[in-house]
């Protein structure tokens, strides 16, 4: 076993909601935990459609399938700095599993602080998560954990597909 990344799906806040804090040194305001949270739901929702229209509908060429050793359909990626968040990606999806809500404009990075880390110290957004929805741990890949991408575990109800839970909260 070695330490992953869990994050726990049915706990975790939508993006603007969450306080969790990154360290990653080479942009003081990135939010890792929106990169993360994309890449996990782009692993675990796509159905990875053979023709792929959300791909070919992007005016940016933003978006591609990359092998995965975890999928043997690869994973759907982003590339941040060419999505202009049009949203024709969520249009063209013909299963309706990309949610522009759930795809934020700006482009942060998670590198899992790695080589960055003290032996038992635990990353920063685990440190600041309130809701206990992220940690740092040695894991067996069984039960209801998924490895997703190296080093990246989520926590899923039966241990394969995740549903999706969005709420919706009015602003004030």
């Amino acid at each position: 076993m070695n330490t992953k990344l869990i994050i726990d799906l049915a706990r975790c806040r939508i993006q603007d909601e969450s306080d969790v804090q990154c360290s990653y040194k080479h942009h003081p305001q990135n939010r890792g935990i929106d990169s993360l949270l994309e890449m996990v739901r782009f692993a675990l929702i796509c159905r990875r459609c053979e023709a792929a229209p959300c791909i070919t509908a992007c005016p940016r060429q933003a978006l591609e399938k990359v092998p995965s050793k975890h999928n043997d359909a690869g994973t759907l990626k982003r590339a941040t700095m060419l999505c202009t968040g049009c949203g024709s990606c969520a249009i063209a999806c013909p299963f309706g599993t990309i949610y522009a809500d759930l795809i934020p404009f700006p482009s942060s990075v998670c590198d899992r602080c790695e080589g960055r880390l003290e032996a038992g110290e635990k990353p920063l957004c685990v440190r600041t998560c309130k809701d206990g929805s992220i940690d740092y741990r040695d894991a067996a890949i069984e039960g209801d954990l998924v490895e997703v991408f190296d080093g990246i575990v989520a926590k899923v109800s039966g241990g394969v597909l995740w549903e999706p839970f969005l709420s919706v909260k009015a602003k004030k």
